[in-house]
C-alpha cells in the first residue's frame, strides 16, 4: 500500500514486479513534522467530511455537500492521486488507481459521501501502517545509537573531546563510571564490570581488566577505564551487526517469493474479476447497472493484495531485529525459514559443548597428603612455567587462596615436567612418564582419570608420590538443558570432535548427545554433516565458526559460537551467537518456529479476509467503506501487529 512501509520490509519487487505496486517514489526516514502534517490534513479531512454528512442528511443543501465531500478528497487523498497518476502513466494499476476509481465512481453514481470516506479511511490506514512499519524499521537504527557520538580522548597530555568520526586507531579513551564505551578497543589501565548486552544479549556485567576487549555501545559501570582504540567507528561490531541485519532484511525466504510471485497473478485476476462483475449482470443479464457497478467498486478496493504481500517481509524483519537486541546475528530471512525445518542439529565439541579451557576438575592426594598440600606443591612449582597447564593450575590456587612456597633450583625437564627445591627437599611434577624414569609407583586408581581424557600432572618428592591433580575442558553448565530442550523438539543431536572416542563417548553420555563421530579431521567434519543432510534433510551445525568453517558452510545452517571477538566467525556464518550463551540455540529454535507461525498465520488471514469479502462484495453485502476499513486498513494493521509481536519474543528454554 505504501511505499514507505514496502520499503521498511524491504520488499522492492512488489514495487517493481508486482501489478500491486502498493506505491511509488523513494522512501525516507519520517520526522516529527511529518507525523504532524499527517495529523493536520487527518484533523481537516475528519472535519471536513463530518460537516458533508451533515449538510447531506440533515438539510436539502445536496450540492454543497458534494462540494465538501470533493474537499476531503483533495485534503486526504492528495498523495493518493499522485500515486495514482505515475502508475498510470507507467502503465501499471496500483491500490491508489483503484481507490481513486472507486471514489469518483461513487460520486457518478451519487454516492459521494462513501467516496470521500474511502479516500479518508484509507490515508488513515497509510498514516497509521506507515508509523507502526516505521517503528520496527527505528528498532535497528536504535542500535547505532547505543554508542556515544563524542568520546573523551588523550592527547597531547590533555583529555580533549572529540567526535567519533575524528578518532584514529591507538587513539586513548578516557570511560568513567556510567559512561558508554565509544569505540572498540583494548584496556589499558583501569578495572571494570562491562553491560555487554546491547551486543551479546547477556544480561549480566563482564569483568573487564588490562588486556581485556571492549567494545562500542557498552556500558562502563563501576570503574575508571583508558582503552586503545582498535576500531574506527565505521568497523565496530556493532556497526557491523546493524549493516549485517540490514543486508539480512534483502535476503528474501523462499516463502517470501512465493508470495511476491503470487501476488503478480492476484491482483490481475482480481481486477478483471470486477470487470466481469459489471459487464455480465449488465450487458448480457439485463440487471440494474448501477448496483452491479457499485459492486464492482468494492471489488476494485478489495482486489490489491497489499496486506499478503507484506504479510512475511513484515515477520521476518520483526524476527530478525528481535534476535539481534538478544545477540543472534541471523544473515537472512531464508536462514530463519530454514532454521524452523531442522531435524538435527550437530554441535562441536571444543569451544562449543565444552568451554575450551583448561580447568582444574580433581585433586587426589596419596600417602596421607591433603588435596591443599597437593595443589600448594604443585602450583609452587608451575609458578615458573607459562604453559596452560600451569595457567590453570595457578588460577585453582589462586581462588582457593592457596599460598605459594618459595623455590631454588628450578629446571624444566622438556616434556616431562618440572623440579625444584622446595624447603630444601626435591619435588617434581609433571606427566606420568617423568615417574616412570624415577622408578615411581604411581596409585592405578588415577587411571579412570586418564580414560575420561582429563590431563593428569602428578606431584611428588625423592620418597613418595604426594598426589595428582587433573584437568580438562569443562562442560558448559547449560549443555545438558539445551540438548534436553531440543528433545523434546523432536530434533536430534549429534556431535563431531577430533578428540578421542573415549572422551567423546564420555562427554556425549553426560550430556545426552543422540550419536557422535570422533577422532575427525576438518575434512571428516564435512563427510558426517553431508551423511546427516542425506540422512535427515536439513542439518544445523554449531561450532565456533573458524576451525569447524568447512562443516559450518555445508550444513543448511551454520551457526558460529562466541563470535563478538571473532572477525571471521561474524562474516562467514549463517547464524553468529555473539556470546558463549548454548541456551541461545533454544531461543533461535523457538523464535524460527514462532516466526513461521506468524507468517502462516498472516497468509491465511489475509487470504481468508480477501477471498470472504470478494464473495459478500458480488452478493451485494458490503459497501465500499467495509471494504477499506476490513479488507485494507484492518487487515494491514492486524498483519502488521501480530508479526511485531516478533520483537518481543525473548531468549528462553523450551
Amino acid at each position: 500500500m505504501q511505499n514507505t512501509k514496502l520499503e521498511i520490509m524491504n520488499n522492492d519487487s512488489c514495487r517493481e514486479e508486482s501489478a500491486c505496486s502498493c506505491g511509488g517514489g523513494n522512501a525516507e526516514e519520517k520526522s516529527p513534522l511529518w507525523m504532524r502534517q499527517q495529523l493536520t490534513a487527518g484533523g481537516i479531512a475528519a472535519a471536513l467530511l463530518i460537516s458533508g454528512l451533515m449538510l447531506e442528511f440533515f438539510t436539502a443543501l445536496n450540492i454543497p455537500a458534494q462540494i465538501v465531500f470533493m474537499s476531503v478528497i483533495a485534503v486526504s487523498g492528495r498523495d493518493i492521486l499522485k500515486k495514482a497518476g505515475r502508475s498510470i502513466l507507467k502503465r501499471r494499476l496500483d491500490i491508489n488507481c483503484l481507490i481513486g476509481i472507486a471514489a469518483f465512481g461513487s460520486f457518478f453514481i451519487g454516492h459521494g459521501e462513501e467516496g470521500a470516506a474511502v479516500v479518508f479511511l484509507f490515508f488513515v490506514a497509510e498514516t497509521l501502517e506507515e508509523y507502526a512499519a516505521d517503528k520496527a524499521k527505528k528498532s535497528i537504527s536504535q542500535l547505532l545509537k547505543l554508542a556515544p557520538e563524542t568520546a573523551k580522548v588523550k592527547r597531547g597530555g590533555k583529555e580533549i573531546e572529540l567526535h567519533v568520526h575524528e578518532i584514529i586507531i591507538g587513539d586513548i579513551t578516557v570511560i568513567r563510571p556510567g559512561e558508554k564505551i565509544p569505540l572498540d578497543g583494548k584496556v589499558l589501565t583501569g578495572h571494570s564490570s562491562i553491560n555487554e548486552s546491547p551486543i551479546t544479549g547477556e544480561s549480566l556485567p563482564v569483568e573487564k581488566e588490562v588486556g581485556d576487549e571492549v567494545y562500542a555501545g557498552t556500558m562502563n559501570e563501576e570503574g575508571y577505564l583508558e582503552v586503545s582504540v582498535t576500531r574506527k567507528s565505521e568497523d565496530t561490531v556493532l556497526s557491523r551487526i546493524v549493516k549485517l541485519v540490514e543486508e539480512a532484511e534483502r535476503k528474501k525466504s523462499e516463502t517470501e517469493k512465493f508470495i511476491d510471485k503470487f501476488a503478480r497473478y492476484y491482483t490481475p485476476v482480481v481486477i478483471i474479476l470486477a470487470f466481469g462483475a459489471f459487464l455480465v449482470p449488465t450487458f448480457i443479464l439485463g440487471y440494474s447497472w448501477e448496483i452491479w457497478f457499485y459492486r464492482s467498486l468494492v471489488l476494485l478496493v478489495i482486489s490489491c493484495p497489499c496486506a499478503l504481500a507484506i504479510s512475511t517481509p513484515v515477520a521476518m524483519v520483526s524476527a530478525l531485529t528481535s534476535s539481534a537486541r538478544h545477540g543472534v546475528l541471523i544473515k537472512g530471512a531464508s536462514y530463519l525459514e530454514e532454521l524452523s525445518k531442522v531435524k538435527v542439529i550437530a554441535f562441536d565439541k571444543t569451544g562449543t559443548l565444552t568451554k575450551g579451557k583448561l580447568e582444574v576438575t580433581d585433586i587426589i592426594g596419596f600417602n596421607g597428603h591433603s588435596s591443599e598440600e597437593v595443589l600448594s606443591m604443585t602450583a609452587t612449582l608451575e609458578s615458573r612455567s607459562e604453559h596452560p597447564i600451569a595457567k590453570a593450575i595457578l588460577k585453582k590456587a589462586g581462588a582457593e587462596n592457596i599460598h605459594l612456597k618459595e623455590i631454588s633450583r628450578f629446571r624444566a625437564v622438556k616434556g616431562r615436567g618440572l623440579e625444584a627445591l622446595i624447603g630444601g627437599q626435591k619435588y617434581y611434577a609433571g606427566a606420568r612418564s617423568l615417574f616412570n624414569g624415577l622408578s615411581m609407583e604411581i596409585p592405578g586408581e588415577i587411571s579412570q582419570l586418564e580414560s575420561e581424557g582429563k590431563t593428569v600432572v602428578f606431584v611428588a618428592n625423592e620418597n613418595m608420590a604426594i598426589g595428582a591433580i587433573a584437568l580438562g575442558d569443562v562442560l558448559r553448565e547449560k549443555a545438558p538443558k539445551v540438548i534436553s530442550d531440543l528433545k523434546k523438539l523432536h530434533i536430534k543431536t549429534a556431535m563431531i570432535t577430533g578428540d578421542n572416542k573415549k572422551v567423546a563417548g564420555s562427554l556425549a553420555g553426560k550430556v545426552g548427545i543422540d550419536e557422535y563421530h570422533a577422532e575427525l579431521l576438518p575434512e571428516d567434519k564435512v563427510k558426517v554433516v553431508e551423511k546427516l543432510v542425506k540422512k535427515f534433510g536439513s542439518v544445523a551445525m554449531v561450532g565456533d565458526g573458524v576451525n569447524d568453517a568447512p562443516a559450518l558452510a555445508v550444513a543448511n545452517v551454520g551457526i558460529a559460537m562466541g563470535a563478538i571477538g571473532t572477525d571471521v566467525a561474524i562474516e562467514t556464518a549463517d547464524i553468529a551467537l555473539m556470546h558463549d550463551d548454548l541456551s541461545k540455540i533454544d531461543y533461535l529454535m523457538y523464535l524460527s518456529r514462532k516466526t513461521m507461525r506468524v507468517v502462516k498465520q498472516n497468509v491465511s488471514l489475509s487470504i481468508l479476509i480477501k477471498g470472504s469479502l470478494t464473495i459478500l462484495a458480488l452478493l451485494g453485502l458490503i459497501n465500499l467503506w467495509v471494504a477499506v476499513a476490513v479488507g485494507d486498513m484492518g487487515l494491514s494493521l492486524a498483519v502488521i501487529l501480530n508479526s511485531m509481536r516478533l520483537t518481543r519474543v525473548k531468549a528462553r528454554s523450551l
